[in-house]
């Protein structure tokens, strides 16, 4: 059974960082109540879920992906490019250190797991305004027994790489070619977004099935024609705050 770690969404929430988006007002029971359905989805997929507890003064904290990277091999604890964030790494590393060997990036690297695609052996990291290629080298030197390569890839437009590229299945990648180059991940096949929904190439994919937003009707709809089982959440409160449906958990198989 995969084991999905969340965190209860923070009362501050409204004090989220922003970078690409105007600041519009979000309403915590909305949040809290798509959050829960969120909740209900992973489990609907057949993961054990740990609810970790509010931080209530870490506006950011629902979004538990940016603080580790999960390997089979190993979790890396983050150093968030957003420096008021990286409060929150400890209370998940407390966590993670009870299912995988923790290898931690020490400045002057930063790097946000929403930043980090895992493609097989290959981990394309997203050179965005919260990671750096300080934080590629100490990846790659620290994985390098395990195999991985560790590759940098250019994003523009968006917050994270994985805004604008994520895995719907095994060979198989959901994008929105206008904020990351195809290009970069050879042997790949690719479903485009619908061009009117530019925020429409996150899900989140666990076993065969992807948790996926309402909110993007004309990409779902070219998802299901290419075969992906979706599960469909609202998520419109949180994407307020630049989230997504990868940021609100941290996947364990």
């Amino acid at each position: 059974m995969p084991i999905a770690i969340t965190r209860t969404v923070s009362r501050s929430i409204v004090k989220c960082e922003l970078t690409h988006l105007e600041r519009t007002f979000i309403d915590l029971e909305i949040a809290r109540k798509q959050h829960k359905q969120y909740e209900d989805a992973l489990k609907f997929i057949g993961c054990e879920v740990i609810s970790l507890p509010e931080l209530p003064i870490l506006p950011d904290s629902v979004f538990v992906e940016d603080t580790a990277i999960i390997l089979d091999e190993a979790a890396i604890i983050t150093n968030p490019g957003a420096v008021s964030r990286r409060p929150e790494i400890d209370s998940v590393a407390e966590v993670l250190q009870n299912y995988r060997q923790l290898i931690r990036i020490k400045s002057p690297a930063t790097i946000d797991g929403g930043d980090v695609l895992v493609v097989g052996k290959k981990i394309y990291v997203g050179l965005s305004s919260r990671s750096n290629r300080e934080a590629v080298e100490q990846m790659q030197n620290s994985l390098k027994e395990f195999g991985y390569q560790v590759v940098g890839v250019e994003v523009t437009g968006c917050l994270h790489l994985k805004s604008a590229v994520t895995v719907v299945s095994a060979d198989t990648l959901l994008i929105n070619p206008k904020w990351v180059d195809k290009n970069l991940f050879a042997g790949m096949n690719f479903i485009e977004i619908d061009e009117s929904e530019p925020f429409a190439a996150n899900g989140l994919l666990i076993d065969d099935k992807i948790i996926y937003p309402n909110d993007f009707p004309k990409t779902a709809k070219k998802l299901k024609k290419n075969g992906v089982k979706l599960v469909l959440v609202d998520a419109d409160e949180l994407a307020k705050a630049e989230g997504a449906v990868t940021c609100c958990s941290l996947i364990l198989d």
